[in-house]
């Protein structure tokens, strides 16, 4: 594995040009990170250049389908396992925006509010022509969801240690569960190292 120090600009310019050699008409692309790296952050940053180039992308954010908090709650809310099992409905996520997105039929943005526990009243909207669709959140590799192009913002346990607030230190068993089943570094297409996050490292020969 050898990393390479680039720029946020030339992480950006790298993975437009990425979308751009995928094969899909309607390239879908996982953007994969604790929140502490901001992955919807990336996703929106990609957004203008993806549009300049002739590909109109949308962001949908895998915080838009949690199941409610009776499912995701169910054993506590600091409790690292339901975080990983139960907290997101993978698949909503492939019923209704992955799957549509790639037949061009109108997908849903949004399904559950989270933060008011109800839905999320969204009507579905359609994809457009040579459309790119931006999934950004947390833990999503190792869930089957079927996408074109993937990519984790990769932090060593002790930086997302020392990154994380002090009341969200439950999480670090579940970046070591995740770690150990779901390798997101082995099976993200593309890995970017975010310890220091104007210093990333473009993962190379892994």
């Amino acid at each position: 594995m050898r990393v390479e120090a680039v720029s946020p600009e030339q992480v950006r310019a790298r993975l437009v040009a990425r979308v751009g050699e995928l094969p899909a008409v309607r390239p879908r692309v996982l953007i994969d990170g604790w929140g502490v790296t901001d992955p919807a952050a990336l996703a929106t940053d990609l957004i203008s250049p993806l549009r300049a180039a002739g590909r109109p992308a949308v962001l949908v954010r895998a915080d838009d389908f949690l199941r409610p908090a009776s499912v995701r709650w169910e054993f506590g809310r600091d409790d690292p396992d339901a975080l990983l099992d139960l907290a997101l409905d993978s698949g909503a996520l492939i019923r209704e925006v992955l799957d549509p997105w790639e037949a061009g039929a109108d997908y849903l943005p949004a399904l559950w509010d989270a933060a008011q526990d109800r839905s999320a009243r969204r009507r579905r909207e359609p994809v457009p022509d040579d459309g790119v669709l931006l999934l950004a959140g947390e833990l999503l590799l190792g869930r089957w969801l079927p996408v074109d192009l993937s990519v984790h913002l990769a932090l060593r346990p002790d930086m997302l240690a020392r990154r994380l607030p002090a009341g969200q230190q439950w999480l670090l068993p579940a970046d070591a569960r995740y770690r150990e089943e779901a390798d997101p570094e082995s099976a993200a297409d593309v890995v970017v190292r975010v310890d220091h996050a104007e210093r990333p490292g473009w993962v190379t020969e892994r």
